[in-house]
Parts: structure tokens; C-alpha cells; sequence
């Protein structure tokens, strides 16, 4: 499955303010969770959601509200901290775009 890498699907990144403020990323949308019901219609109902946080308990929390709300999302598997780590190195030749995918 290469459906963010064709561009089918979107990363979420979920991460207050403070966070994005310690490491930011150059990629994905970037809404705080708590903004994420007046902001709804920033995101695309074409494309699969994959919501992330440093971990995956706030993202798994997004997900089934935007799920809730017709979305087709899914969470970062590991969270952001589990995709920096595995980006080290040569460790980022063997990522399997599908298995960082959850429900």
C-alpha cells in the first residue's frame, strides 16, 4: 500500500502548539486535536486520514471522532517518536508504508 506516497492519503498531525514548537515536521496538515471540530472542513473527505501524536493515544481518540464524522482515517501505528526512530539510519529502506497504518 503506497497510498500516501501516490498521494492518496494525508498525514494528520494532531500535536499542540508546544509540541510543534520542540520538532516540527515539514509534511502533513497540522491541526491541534482540540481544534479539530471547528476545522473539519480544512480536511479532505477524498483522501485517507492517518492521524498521528507522539504516541497513539490521542490520535486513536481523533480518529473515531473523525470517523464519527465520515472520515476515512486511520492512526500512526507508533506514533510520531515510533516514525523518527524507525527514519534513523538504514532502518527507513525497510518501512512498510501499509504496516505504520492502524485502526
Amino acid at each position: 500500500m503506497n497510498s500516501f506516497n501516490e498521494g492518496e492519503a494525508e498525514l494528520l498531525d494532531i500535536r499542540v502548539p508546544k509540541e510543534t514548537a520542540v520538532w516540527q515536521l515539514n509534511f502533513g496538515l497540522h491541526i491541534p486535536a482540540n481544534e479539530l471540530p471547528a476545522r473539519l472542513d480544512e480536511l479532505p473527505k477524498d483522501k485517507l486520514l492517518v492521524v498521528a501524536c507522539p504516541l497513539t493515544d490521542r490520535s486513536n481518540m481523533a480518529r473515531c471522532y473523525l470517523v464519527a464524522q465520515g472520515f476515512n482515517a486511520k492512526y500512526l501505528q507508533g506514533g510520531l517518536l515510533g516514525l523518527v526512530d524507525r527514519l534513523k539510519g538504514v532502518g527507513a529502506q525497510d518501512i512498510s508504508v501499509s504496516a505504520a497504518f492502524n485502526r
